[in-house]
């Protein structure tokens, strides 16, 4: 599984590394350095603002989601699916690093998120999020306001 967070670049053309530990992690742990990255889900900054970033997917990963939103085991309502194909699906496109371990951010993903120099590779499990530096403290912070304080749910997984 994913964890941790990684602070490094992207350059002028778009490129940035993937960090050593999550290259490890795509072919140790799911048997393909491939993976698709698209759309992260917004996050609300609760000022009418959303933090933008995106996410990559393990490639057999993205395939078991994918197959889920068109089968719709989400049993989400029709409109709210038709917002997953756009924001998720449209987007979402097949990568793989160069030797170096860099890999091209398409520029309309770019834009998206808003990447133009550091940014933050977290680990979430089953994907990577992708985040500008930025965008990623406002994250933060917003995680932190919303936090589930004295959460049974929470006392029972330890935290």
């Amino acid at each position: 599984m994913f964890s941790g967070e990684c602070l490094t670049t992207i350059d002028a053309k778009g490129r940035t590394s993937i960090p050593a530990k999550f290259r490890e992690i795509l072919t140790n742990t799911f048997g393909d350095e491939r993976f698709v990255i698209t759309k992260s889900s917004p996050v609300d900054f609760d000022d009418g603002g959303f933090g933008r970033g995106i996410s990559v997917y393990p490639l057999n990963e993205w395939l078991e989601v994918e197959r889920r939103i068109h089968a719709n085991d989400s049993a989400l309502p029709l409109a709210q699916l038709n917002i997953l194909k756009r924001l998720v699906l449209g987007p979402a496109q097949e990568c793989c690093p160069d030797k170096l371990g860099r890999v091209l951010i398409p520029p309309s993903l770019r834009i998206h998120a808003g990447l133009e120099k550091d940014l933050f590779f977290v680990g979430m499990g089953k994907r990577l999020d992708i985040w500008s530096k930025e965008t990623y403290a406002r994250v933060n912070s917003q995680d932190e306001r919303n936090f589930p304080h004295d959460s049974a749910a929470l006392a029972a997984i330890g935290l």
